[in-house]
């Protein structure tokens, strides 16, 4: 095989991947929100150092592909917004990882 063909099929399952994810603020909310069970959105705004308004379109991005859900409860008269993956949000991070790790591994 011609190494142009190699490389060809090697990125293959960049086609594939899931385009929500992908983009660099949602990937990194989406991994920050794989390893806890869930967190509010100061804890996230804090831990990405993203704006308010810009966390807030991203979740809402997240939200509207079904790998987000968003809770609003009040604590003591205080608003407060609980985000956790959902279980189709653990799967497909979990398909997007698998698809970047088999073009890294192809290399």
């Amino acid at each position: 095989m011609a190494k142009q063909e190699i490389d060809r099929e090697n990125l293959q399952p960049l086609t594939e991947i899931d385009r929500v994810i992908h983009e660099p603020a949602r990937l990194l909310l989406v991994a920050t929100l794989s390893v806890v069970e869930s967190a509010d959105f100061l804890f996230l705004m804090n831990q990405t150092k993203l704006t308010r308004g810009n966390l807030s379109s991203h979740l809402s991005k997240l939200e509207a592909a079904g790998y987000v859900e968003i809770k609003k409860e009040f604590v003591e008269k205080i608003p407060r917004t609980l985000l956790r993956l959902t279980e189709e949000g653990r799967n497909a991070f979990l398909e997007y990882r698998q698809k970047m790790q088999q073009v890294l591994d192809s290399f």
